[in-house]
């Protein structure tokens, strides 16, 4: 992370691969439309105190830093950091140890992360095989009730609106 902040600070080439000079500056607007992010967006990352752009009057001038900060800001909730989690581990890069401190603590949030994903990922693969058995379960059931009132048309008019008389078959999911 220290290298990504270092380089895009410094960067000769923008986010859209355009050339970037030395004092090269931002606005607002230009910022939102090159990250896909709106105004008011951004404006909550600065409220927030993850971006801090100079002020000239009430005109928010961004420097390549805070551009650098912005592309960390997006890709860290990309993948689902908080913002506080985000803050954290960017306000440690002027900690003068070479970004180590900074590096060790994104490596431990992202492999929290990365667990959390693996933990969702195991209860969505049991709820999809819950629903692909209990869709096989509920077509066998209704093929047999087709098959037990004789004709295929007269059975899927019936199945739509059951008969008064019978009993509604359980459909426990």
């Amino acid at each position: 992370m220290e290298q990504q902040l270092h380089a895009a600070s410094g960067a000769t080439l923008r986010h859209d691969g355009g050339e970037m000079v030395s004092g090269t500056t931002f606005s607002i607007t230009e910022l939102a439309e090159e990250f896909g992010l709106t105004t008011r967006a951004i404006r909550f990352y600065e409220d927030k105190g993850l971006l801090k752009p100079e002020r000239r009057g009430q005109t928010r001038i961004y420097h390549p830093r805070d551009r650098a900060r912005l592309t960390l800001i997006v890709r860290g909730k990309n993948v689902g950091l908080a913002l506080s989690e985000i803050k954290e581990i960017l306000g440690l890069y002027d900690l003068q140890d070479g970004c180590e401190t900074q590096n060790r603590v994104a490596v431990d949030k992202f492999r929290k992360r990365i667990s959390q994903l693996n933990e969702q990922r195991k209860e969505i693969d049991l709820q999809i095989r819950t629903l692909e058995e209990s869709c096989a379960r509920l077509e066998a059931q209704i093929a047999e009730q087709v098959k037990a009132s004789g004709n295929g048309a007269a059975a899927a008019k019936s199945a739509a609106r059951p008969a008064k008389t019978k009993k509604p078959e359980k459909a426990i999911v």
